[in-house]
């Protein structure tokens, strides 16, 4: 039989719980309506891709037989919801200073404006990436099958939405939007980062690319890799600083590599082996590959064998 807790015992705890929170932690604001909604940033992703994506993602809950009059519904409702976001939003940005509410209000209507106007340019930039997509893997069978299942071009459509926003400097939304791309398939690209055009993520659980990352156009990434800083161990104050790698046109990085360092450029044309650990610049048009390995067998009973594992000359990658 299970104990009854009684009303008091009850009241204490509440009590106790209730001084905690005025504590001076930072997890100590219990304000929920002056912060982003982290559910309704992931809901203007989805909605973004409608506009993004016309024809292949759709509001099932309503029904509107003019197309044009569904997108003009759904880039107000966009507008209002990503303004709300972004009010609430400048609220946290340090790096403006002390804003008044007016102020803020009409900073986030210029930066919405402004974001709206860049929505071409980032389908310019998807659509090559699309075209890279279906051009660099001879499993994909068109170019629907692309957009609806590849999480690699998920990954991506998310990031060139959020970085337009980063650009703008609006707090907390753009890692939101790709931290969300994140726990969606495995890719975690930050919005900081600058990415050109024709860009091919293969596969893609577990790639990791920094904030300051600089990648030229052409470049084409398999699961795994990690474009990511050689230390962070002086936290804060690296904040700004060039961290990550520079990799430079028609680049191709296979599965597992770590490629670590502010100053760590990659050349045009480089090839990038599965598994290597790159802490310097290589020069364009360079093979970096791992050498030979060795296998080792363990037999209940027997001794060690060893066997050297020789790789043909072109193996940079093996599903």
């Amino acid at each position: 039989m299970s104990e009854i807790i009684r009303e008091e015992e009850i009241d204490g705890i509440v009590k106790e719980i209730f001084a905690d929170f005025e504590g001076e932690k930072n997890i100590d604001a219990i304000n929920i309506f002056d912060k982003p909604d982290k559910a309704e940033v992931h809901e203007l992703v989805h909605n973004l891709f409608r506009i993004i994506y016309p024809g292949y993602f759709r509001d099932k809950s309503y029904k509107i037989y003019n197309p044009k009059n569904s997108f003009a519904v759904i880039i107000e409702d966009i507008f209002y919801h990503l303004n709300k976001q972004i009010i609430l939003a400048l609220d946290f940005c340090t790096k403006r200073g002390t804003l008044t509410y007016e102020d803020r209000v009409e900073e986030s209507y210029r930066i919405c404006k402004a974001f709206f106007g860049k929505i071409p340019k980032i389908r310019e930039y998807i659509e090559t990436d699309l075209l890279a997509a279906y051009d660099g893997d001879p499993a994909a069978c068109c170019f629907e099958e692309i957009i609806l299942a590849y999480p690699g071009l998920m990954a991506i459509t998310v990031y060139r939405i959020a970085h337009e926003l980063y650009l703008e400097r609006v707090p907390v939304l753009p890692r939101l939007m790709t931290e969300y791309a994140h726990s969606q398939t495995g890719i975690d690209i930050h919005p900081g980062a600058s990415i050109d055009k024709y860009f091919f993520i293969d596969h893609g659980t577990g790639i990791v690319i920094g904030e300051t990352s600089v990648i030229g156009k052409r470049v084409k990434i398999y699961q795994g890799v990690t474009i990511g800083a050689l230390s962070t161990r002086g936290g804060q104050k690296l904040s700004g600083k060039k961290r990550h790698p520079t990799i430079c046109d028609n680049v191709t990085i296979y599965a597992g590599a770590s490629i670590l360092g502010g100053e760590t450029v990659i050349g045009e044309n480089a090839v990038i082996g599965g598994n290597t650990f790159i802490t310097c610049s290589i020069e364009p048009d360079t093979v970096v590959t791992m050498k030979n390995l060795e296998m080792e067998y363990r037999t209940s009973g027997k001794e060690r064998k060893s066997e050297e594992i020789k790789q043909p000359d072109e193996w940079y990658y093996m599903i």
